[in-house]
């Protein structure tokens, strides 16, 4: 056995897969060696999962910035998991990660979509929200797009073999066989997955209730070869085969058998023909990924003009199919009419069946035109096209040089969080390589520089006391001062709101477990991030409401943010400090820059606070040039050696 079948066996099909597929692994000894054999286990993973490109990642899963101009598609062809069952992977973050390095995500449905999400809430802390009309992820700067493409089938492939002659005489052969009988079709893989032992048992209980079939309706159960041989996949055939012999011994007889098995390779013609001859077709799969088995049969029910030349049949005469479903497959949404059920209640599958044998021509002919209308305008190609364009437009990114002169004054105006400051470090001081390019900057007497934050301006007085010459501005502007030796000035404003908002905030506090509340001297501030996110999220919006009601003849405004919900005075922005330290310029050119791609009239934008820094160390040496009047730094991220020289590099957000 090659050493790729080992690993795709070993981790892959014990452990990846029967998890995505909501099966957690009892074998700890499988679990420790995902653990600690992460590298092996990732390559593996992009050798085995069904995926359109592989994002790259560093061992951190932070993006790797040497493949930046790389457009990156990811598309899962399976389910993915509730939160619930993937948090039980050793190495959830990580794939996760490794899977936010994509500039666009696929999956087949919004459930899938929505696990994953909801996985990237609970386990990274990350937020999503619709982006006009596309859902997307914030991460590290970038926003990461998801989108819900279900994928079609290859309609040219299907047609060239509907036009086989084989094909055409082993129509001709299925029909002399059942002459006078129905005929229910299923195509399946043999795996524990797919529900052939159920779908047996209410065709069993079918024939039990309905006595009017026996003898008139037959199921035929093409089986492909299972794709492993495992003791469940063994045990899934023993239970068919069981199930399949008792329905024929007990309504079976010399010239009739109910339920026809077909284990073996099925050749294109032959399935293609039973699809085409097939009164309704049913997928009865417990889970499942996307399934194309209904497209087919839609498509070869639809026939095509040379079948129906040779069959003999009129081309203006009606088209019909019925399909049951699954409601766990990636079809099913997209089928709006076929009989959706769930596998696991077999009386109601059996009545499923029944209805779609009974169900008048006129309806069938109904859903049949509705279905191949989609299925024959959503092939593979628009799937391909589809997702390549929607790549396209995520991927938007141009790198651009902005010339920084020495001898012109400048203003430097820095938030603090998400800034210079990572926004989920535990730790909120900033370290002593942003207190140095700060003091550095501060030191160059053309540079005013201010820090502008929410913060309290006790904290901000004491983390960078060392910056003697710094400007800060806390609490958005409500607190200012111009260097360490000036005395704070603050706005005057009416504060008795806080007296009605505390209360408040408490009684949500109380209701919510892991939220906190922040006191600031002008502001209160409602903390969720330690909240169950969803809980959380939910709760903010209701205090959000509630607050703006009672404070709607207050001077107050009350503003969400990400994990909190703030109440501070009304004319209190940041805009105001820029606006009055920029009044005592001379002169006051403007370029703005994000962190990260975001809503913003901003023109720039960097990725993290790691390009921020990388940003500021280039000023700074600009400032301070050394003899050659150009000062090489070290990147951090890639190793490689350049120079600011009085340049500052990043990209643009268009």
């Amino acid at each position: 056995m090659s050493r790729k079948k080992l690993h795709r066996d070993f981790l892959m099909n014990s452990n990846v897969f029967p998890l995505f597929f909501l099966m957690i692994s009892r074998k700890s000894s499988i679990m420790v060696s995902v653990s600690n054999n992460f590298g092996l286990f990732f390559i593996t993973c992009c050798l085995c999962v069904p995926i359109m490109v592989i994002a790259l990642t560093d061992s951190c899963g932070k993006p790797m910035k040497r493949y930046n101009r790389v457009k990156l598609g990811f598309f899962l062809h399976s389910p993915f998991p509730s939160s619930e069952i993937y948090r039980t992977l050793p190495v959830r973050d990580e794939i996760l990660k490794g899977l936010l390095n994509s500039d666009l995500i696929g999956f087949h449905t919004f459930d899938y979509a929505r696990h994953f999400l909801s996985c990237c809430g609970r386990m990274l802390g990350l937020d999503y929200g619709s982006k006009r009309g596309h859902i997307g992820l914030d991460y590290f700067g970038r926003t990461v797009y998801i989108k819900i493409l279900p994928v079609g089938i290859h309609m040219g492939r299907l047609e060239s073999v509907l036009d086989l002659p084989s094909t055409f005489n082993k129509v001709k052969e299925i029909r002399e066989q059942f002459m006078d009988k129905k005929l229910i079709l299923g195509v399946d893989d043999m795996d524990i997955f797919k529900g052939i032992s159920l779908k047996l048992l209410a065709f069993e209980q079918l024939l039990q209730l309905h006595t009017e079939f026996q003898g008139k309706l037959v199921l035929v159960q093409i089986v492909n070869p299972a794709r492993s041989c495992g003791k469940d996949v063994q045990e899934a055939k023993r239970e068919t085969y069981t199930t399949a012999k008792r329905i024929n011994e007990i309504y079976g007889s010399p010239d009739y058998e109910p339920v026809i098995l077909i284990d073996r390779h099925a050749p294109r013609y032959e399935k293609t023909a039973y699809y085409a001859a097939a009164e309704c077709c049913i997928v009865n799969a417990v889970r499942d990924g996307m399934n194309l088995v209904p497209y087919k049969y839609i498509v070869c029910r639809q026939g095509s003009f040379a079948m129906d030349e040779a069959l003999g049949v009129k081309l203006d005469s009606a088209r019909t199919s019925m399909l049951v479903v699954s409601e766990f497959i990636g079809c099913s949404p997209s089928l709006s009419g076929a009989i959706r059920v769930n596998p696991w209640d077999i009386d109601s599958v059996a009545e499923a069946m029944n209805m779609a044998i009974t169900m008048p021509d006129a309806e069938k002919q109904l859903r049949h035109e509705k279905h191949y209308r989609y299925v024959s305008s959503h092939d593979v190609a628009y799937w391909a096209r589809s997702f390549i364009q929607d790549l396209e437009r995520a991927f938007i990114c141009s790198s651009h040089c902005l010339s920084i002169q020495k001898d012109k004054q400048k203003g430097n105006f820095l938030d603090y969080d998400g800034t210079v400051v990572p926004q989920s470090s535990i730790v909120s001081s900033p370290s002593p390589e942003v207190v140095n390019v700060l003091d550095a900057l501060c030191n160059d007497s053309n540079n005013t520089v201010f820090i502008v934050s929410g913060r309290g301006r006790s904290s901000l007085s004491d983390w960078l006391a060392p910056c003697e010459k710094l400007g800060l501005a806390a609490e958005h502007g409500y607190f200012m001062r111009l260097n360490k030796n000036t005395d704070w000035e603050s706005l005057a404003s009416d504060l008795d709101w806080k007296a009605i908002v505390e209360p408040i905030m408490k009684l949500y506090t109380e209701a919510t477990d892991g939220s906190s509340i922040e006191i600031k001297e002008s502001a209160l501030v409602w903390h969720h991030q330690d909240a169950d996110p969803d809980f959380g999220s939910c709760q903010a919006k209701e205090l959000l409401d509630h607050l703006e009601n009672v404070l709607a003849n207050e001077p107050a405004v009350v503003r969400r943010g990400q994990h909190i919900v703030e109440v501070k005075p009304q004319g209190v922005t940041k805009g105001l400090v820029a606006e009055k330290v920029l009044s005592m310029m001379a002169s006051n050119d403007i370029f703005a820059c994000t962190v990260g791609q975001k809503p913003s009239k901003a023109k720039y934008y960097l990725d993290d606070t790691v390009d921020v820094m990388r940003l500021l160390r280039g000023l700074a040496n600009a400032s301070n040039p050394k003899p050659q009047d150009s000062a090489d730094f070290q990147d951090v991220e890639t190793g490689k050696c350049g120079s600011f020289g009085g340049l500052a590099k990043f990209p643009s957000v268009g």
